[in-house]
């Protein structure tokens, strides 16, 4: 099996909208995460090395175990491969669109990509709450970008009224369709909403970081925005669900959930247990917006046979999402496999040698 593939991330949104913001606190909140950076150009990243760098095709140390690297379009792929090398030790890549790229383009790019050691992480588009309407004037093709994210942050939400506020998440919503949508001041959404955070060794879980007490009341990011409300906790605009099933799972059933994902469930992780639809194999599967994988592989020797699912999301029904994934459990002789059931699984399945991200 190869090594562990890491979810690429495609942070989109007009000038002013607070991407760059978003980006920021991403790396400040990294903790053990190592996260790679790819810009188009350098917008206001708060890390002098890029500036002092100044070049397209500059790979630099962030000082946090995070890189970054400004590059054109065209060297999308190069520079992939430059950062999925093992020696770089990354966890995430999160690509900042800038206006010089379509952002389809390179969602494009990323899911066409022959690099095996990647997996598309969705498409995150950041909207202005305060300038959405003018925004949406000055750049029409804000409405040709809404439809193809799977997560869309609604930032700034603290300068809107909650009236205006509807009223930006009835069009965004409109535009959009089945994306999710948070809400968010100061660029401020939990890292966990896009991937997984890796807690340092000898660290607690949950735990108040050094970067937590250092950053989390202020965004220190010069692009203009006022310090950030203590009191915001950007953990609190979404939910996270956990299933343990010991009775294996139908794939036909399984896949009816998978295709009418419902509103609000943004990233779907874990394993799952097909029982005699494939005794050999447990499956990882990875859920990212519309994006959809399983990477089958071996039981682990003595290892007891579980699903194990993850499901994150934003105004989701935990108990609703609990009670549809129960009914997709075999529970009885009606459920014995049949020689199709496994082909919906299949159609998701790469056909190379891969591990989960």
């Amino acid at each position: 099996m190869t090594t562990q593939q890491i979810p690429v991330v495609v942070l989109a949104g007009f000038l002013g909208a607070g991407k760059t913001t978003l980006l920021n606190h991403l790396l400040r909140s990294s903790r053990g995460t190592r996260i790679g950076v790819m810009v188009n150009d350098f917008g206001d990243i708060g890390i002098d090395a890029m500036r002092i760098a100044g070049q397209v095709g500059s790979t630099v140390s962030l000082g946090n175990g995070c890189l970054c690297c400004a590059v054109d379009a065209s060297e999308l792929d190069e520079y992939l491969e430059v950062l999925t090398r093992p020696e770089s030790r990354l966890d995430v890549i999160v690509i900042e669109a800038s206006g010089l790229a379509e952002p389809q383009e390179l969602v494009r790019m990323v899911l066409a990509s022959e690099n095996e050691r990647i997996v598309y992480g969705g498409l995150v588009q950041v909207v202005d709450a305060a300038e959405f309407s003018a925004t949406r004037e000055r750049h029409p093709e804000t409405d040709r970008h809404l439809p193809i994210a799977d997560l869309v942050v609604v930032n700034k939400t603290d300068r809107v009224s909650a009236a205006e506020l509807r009223a930006v998440h009835e069009t965004v919503g409109g535009l959009a369709g089945k994306a999710v949508v948070v809400d968010a001041t100061h660029g401020r959404i939990d890292p966990e909403l896009l991937f997984d955070r890796v807690v340092p060794e000898g660290e607690i879980e949950g735990q108040m970081s050094i970067e937590d007490i250092l950053y989390g009341d202020g965004d220190g990011d010069g692009d203009g925005d006022d310090d950030g409300d203590p009191h915001v906790h950007p953990h609190a605009s979404y939910e996270t669900v956990s299933l343990t099933a010991a009775t294996p799972l139908d794939p036909r059933r399984l896949m009816a959930f998978l295709d009418a994902r419902p509103e609000g469930l943004y990233r779907i992780k874990g394993f799952v247990d097909f029982g005699a639809a494939d005794p050999d194999n447990r499956y990882a599967v990875h859920a990212v917006g519309r994006f959809l994988r399983f990477y089958p592989e071996r039981w682990p020797a003595g290892e007891e046979r579980l699903t194990q699912l993850v499901l994150i999301g934003s105004g989701v029904d935990a108990e609703g999402l609990r009670k549809e994934l129960a009914e997709c459990e075999r529970t009885g002789p009606q459920d014995a496999p049949d020689e199709h059931g496994m082909w919906g699984v299949l159609r998701y399945v790469q056909q190379t040698e891969e591990e989960p991200p």
